[in-house]
């Protein structure tokens, strides 16, 4: 096990949320467009402040519990049957594990 995976194993057992394989961080214009995005597209129908409309609520708390896993292949693939997109065609997924972490740990203004 090298360090950084030994360091993330150890976070992730402490602050009791599932680890992602480390993924290459978003350029700082990429991270500025990743956050617009989730504020004006998702926002659309999660809320324009994340706190839910057509879409559930998008706040640390609403997704502590759920799989980092599950929430990154929602943003991917969208969810068939409702009116979550898919946003493949947008997003790499490194860039929808980014956008993840960062509404874990509550999204930046």
């Amino acid at each position: 096990m090298s360090n950084s995976t030994a360091i993330v194993s150890v976070l992730t057992a402490l602050l009791g949320f599932p680890a992602l394989p480390a993924a290459a961080e978003p350029t700082a214009a990429r991270q500025k467009e990743l956050i617009h995005l989730v504020r004006q597209d998702c926002g659309s129908c999660h809320g324009m402040t994340l706190k839910g409309g057509l879409g559930p609520p998008l706040l640390p708390a609403t997704l502590a519990d759920k799989p980092v896993e599950g929430l990154v292949a929602t943003i991917i693939g969208g969810r068939p049957g409702t009116p979550m997109p898919p946003w493949h065609r947008f997003l790499a997924e490194d860039e929808a594990q980014w956008i993840v972490a960062r509404l874990i740990a509550g999204f930046p203004k």
